[in-house]
């Protein structure tokens, strides 16, 4: 009977040890999200982005370029001028360029139309420079403007489905030296690098979340990011080929993003880490 009893209690107490851990484990799991959270709500107080879009609402309205002209007669999809919602529903087909186009995009052929800058000079330009900067703060004006706004993209035109279709394609294409995807970082639930979590972007909360949030301040590095900015990194992340400002790399890609996240609420711009 003592030797039954001695067991017994040695298993408990070795039952004991290995839940401890376990406890412990949990409590710090749950003190990380905590201090997540805490970090978030922090860098959430007061978003930069919005002196970026009061300059860009200035820039909108103030004649440049070799024409001397605003871009207030610029249509971004819901007739000349409408700013309000446009963004929500971008990516989208047009009929005067015959192309799919994002906001970066149809906001280049709006300046060479409107104003006579040629895309040359945005696509030539380095990052947060020269007319890309233009760009970076005539961005952060428009998509304030669909802060609130539901994802709107309307696949029905032939060439959306057909971006749409080449999106999803790149979107899980495995490339460069790691052999890496799109996918690889945000084809799962429940992925993080550090204290950013990765949204799936194949689901329609993911890509709600995710394409919904930007474009967005990053606090990290003190920087506005458009979506092309954003994209840029991910390919530089797969140490592969930059892609071209403006692509139909980069739109189609985009494309795949907003339409799984159709229905979503734009918070832009957002606030990163």
């Amino acid at each position: 009977m003592k030797k039954t009893v001695t067991a017994v209690a040695l298993l408990c107490a070795l039952s004991s040890t290995a839940i401890a851990p376990t406890f412990a484990a949990d409590d710090d799991e749950a003190a990380r999200l905590k201090a997540i959270e805490e970090y978030r709500k922090q860098i959430a107080d007061g978003n930069p982005s919005d002196l970026l879009a009061m300059e860009g609402e200035e820039l909108w309205r103030t004649p440049y370029g070799p024409k001397n002209q605003s871009l207030e007669r610029c249509d971004l999809g819901l007739g000349p001028g409408v700013v309000k919602g446009a963004a929500a529903q971008l990516p989208r087909y047009f009929a005067d360029t015959g192309r799919v186009q994002d906001l970066e995009s149809r906001l280049m052929t709006c300046m060479e139309q409107l104003q006579g800058v040629k895309p040359e000079a945005v696509i030539d330009a380095p990052w947060g420079k020269g007319e890309r900067a233009r760009i970076d703060r005539l961005v952060a004006y428009i998509v304030t403007e669909s802060n609130g706004e539901k994802i709107a993209v309307d696949l029905s035109h032939p060439k959306m489905k057909e971006m749409y279709e080449l999106g999803k394609r790149m979107f899980f294409y495995r490339t460069g030296p790691f052999d890496f995807s799109c996918a690889t970082c945000h084809g799962k639930d429940g992925q993080r690098i550090r204290l950013q979590e990765l949204p799936n972007l194949t689901k329609h909360e993911g890509a709600a979340a995710g394409w919904g949030s930007w474009p967005a301040y990053r606090v990290s590095n003190s920087q506005f990011w458009t979506m092309q900015m954003r994209l840029n990194d991910c390919f530089r992340q797969q140490r592969t080929a930059e892609p071209i400002y403006g692509s139909d790399a980069t739109i189609a890609l985009s494309v795949y993003m907003a339409a799984n996240g159709n229905g979503g609420v734009m918070l832009t711009p957002g606030i990163k880490r």
